[in-house]
């Protein structure tokens, strides 16, 4: 598979939509869309040094969190709502809020009870796989304020997960950082090796072959799908 076949067959399971990310080139039908693995898609993503940081500001940047399914919730809750068990809902105005659940930290493999409130919410973070810092170094601050918005709120891009190991990560990439949980480190590079070819982000030397290094344990590893 060439890496133009590659690219378009990310395309085609879902992974971007080409209307709202001019950075990328247009798709076209490929019949072998459905299995792309990580490995290939690794080999289209660009290889560079990471660029200064000057000019970011997250917030200011990136904003908070939308709505970008348009289902009248916000995409933290959209992502409780997906990687929660025996989750409680508000009702009425607050139907979408996420009240009560139970998380399988995906990093760890540890039973988290997640309860929304002060104090509380903050113990069951969202982690963005490719860290935002991480993405602006490398491409986003290239970006239009529609494509950076996207980014932050798209749900490929997005994991519940526990508040230490959020805050441990910061904004590290796969050579800096990798789950504790050794047997998700193939699904963990996979996804943000899915999200860099979504957006056109760049690896760097160093990121690239931590990448190779976690998925020579595991050559079939699928791109996910949203």
């Amino acid at each position: 598979m060439s890496r133009w076949e590659i690219r378009v067959a990310i395309g085609l399971i879902g992974l971007f939509t080409v209307s709202t990310i001019p950075q990328l080139a247009q798709a076209t039908i490929f019949t072998a869309a459905t299995e792309v693995t990580a490995s290939s898609a690794l080999s289209t993503l660009a290889v560079k040094g990471r660029a200064p940081k000057t000019g970011y500001d997250r917030d200011a940047l990136f904003g908070g969190w939308a709505d970008p399914d348009g289902n009248g919730c916000d995409a933290r809750n959209d992502v409780l709502a997906r990687d929660l068990t025996n989750k409680v809902f508000g009702t009425g105005r607050d139907k979408c809020l996420v009240l009560s659940g139970t998380l399988i930290d995906p990093y760890s493999g540890k039973k988290l009870d997640f309860t929304r409130g002060q104090g509380t919410s903050t113990l069951v973070p969202i982690d963005h796989v490719v860290a935002v810092s991480d993405a602006w170094q490398k491409g986003a601050f290239k970006w239009d304020a529609v494509t950076r918005v996207q980014f932050y709120n798209d749900p490929l891009n997005l994991k519940a997960t526990q508040q230490s190991l959020n805050s441990q990560k910061r904004d590290g990439d796969a050579a800096t950082w990798l789950p504790p949980l050794k047997s998700y480190r193939c699904a963990y590079v996979a996804q943000q090796i899915a999200v860099k070819a979504k957006y056109a982000i760049w690896v760097t030397k160093a990121e690239k072959e931590a990448m190779a290094r976690i998925l020579a344990a595991c050559p079939k590893q699928l791109l996910p799908q949203q």
